[in-house]
């Protein structure tokens, strides 16, 4: 196991690469090899040039792999989904979240005014109050540490503080997202075979997991969808996301995914699939990790967004239910 490379969006000093080295020493005890030095770590760590290169070299068997999976600001990295969905061999066994802050970077001899900002379209949309301020045109990049390594004349780079001495950069700004605390989740890959004697916490009965999965109703129809949904409250299980994908190129036809607190060879959630097959639809593992705590805070009436009705503490008066009508225009 220990001799097969662990692949990361590159290049050196993305988010992305600072997910794969929390996940290395993982997989360096799971090959009952020592802890990682040096020299481990730049020979396992190999930079992809996108996803698509990561999914491929994992569903062959040839490699592990590290992707984003979901930032707090911008929700879902959907390409990610997509390709995973799409994966024969592939499915995530650990989640990690890692800070995401952003600096501004400059060619340190560059004396133009910069027009530009470059980074990941995350990274750009997680910065748009800096860009503009600046009034800049927004170059999306494939990664953050390629916006950084490939930046030019009259262009600011966006990246993590690592970049500025990884590729000779001058710091414009520090910390220009917009929301502090922002986080993204990324999932460790594996051959569907190798994945459980990666997951963390796998040999403890009181572990608690979390499961990401996809479904395919394959009929239509009015509450269709609501039936699915049904046979898991039905079971007990607590879905913390549910998001909607198009089947490409299919008008009208979608894939669903859920996250969900458990795993899929415990009781409740396989008794349910095994329901959900039964009935004809199809499903999918996309990962399955020991779950993490997470925050559980209430949801007060200054974090909903303008212009809807209803929230704690509404009081259905005459005047609230009038008001309603503007709503459903």
């Amino acid at each position: 196991m220990n001799s097969r490379p662990v692949y990361y969006l590159g290049p050196q000093g993305s988010f992305t690469h600072a997910a794969a080295k929390q996940f290395l020493p993982r997989i360096m005890a799971r090959a009952a090899a020592s802890a990682p030095s040096e020299d481990s770590e730049s020979t396992m760590l190999r930079p992809a040039e996108d996803v698509t290169q990561i999914l491929e070299a994992v569903n062959a068997g040839q490699a592990f792999g590290v992707i984003a999976w979901e930032n707090n600001v911008e929700g879902y990295v959907v390409p990610n989904i997509d390709g995973l969905i799409d994966a024969h061999n592939v499915v995530g066994c650990g989640r990690l979240s890692v800070a995401i802050e952003f600096d501004a970077f400059m060619l340190p001899d560059d004396a133009s005014e910069p027009k530009e900002v470059t980074a990941h379209p995350h990274g750009l949309a997680q910065c748009r109050a800096f860009t503009r301020q600046l009034g800049l045109r927004e170059v999306p990049a494939a990664s953050n540490a390629a916006a950084c390594r490939d930046i030019t004349s009259g262009q600011i780079a966006l990246g993590p503080r690592i970049c500025g001495e990884l590729y000779g950069l001058v710091t414009k700004q520090r910390g220009v997202q917009d929301y502090q605390g922002s986080r993204t989740d990324f999932l460790l890959l594996a051959p569907r075979d190798e994945a459980r004697s990666l997951m963390l916490g796998d040999d403890k009965a009181s572990t608690e997991y979390e499961s990401v999965i996809a479904f395919i109703p394959l009929s239509t129809g009015a509450g269709v969808l609501a039936g699915l949904l049904d046979l898991l409250r039905d079971a007990g299980l607590n879905m913390t996301s549910f998001i909607s994908r198009p089947i490409k190129g299919h008008d009208g036809t979608y894939s669903f995914i859920a996250t969900i607190d458990a795993a899929p060879w415990q009781h409740d959630l396989k008794t349910a699939l095994e329901n959900i097959i039964r009935r004809g639809d199809w499903v999918k593992t996309l990962a399955v990790y020991a779950r993490q705590e997470r925050p559980d805070p209430p949801v007060t009436s200054w974090m909903l967004p303008d212009g809807g009705a209803g929230g704690h503490g509404s009081l259905a008066t005459h005047e609230t239910l009038t008001g309603l009508q503007a709503q459903f225009m």
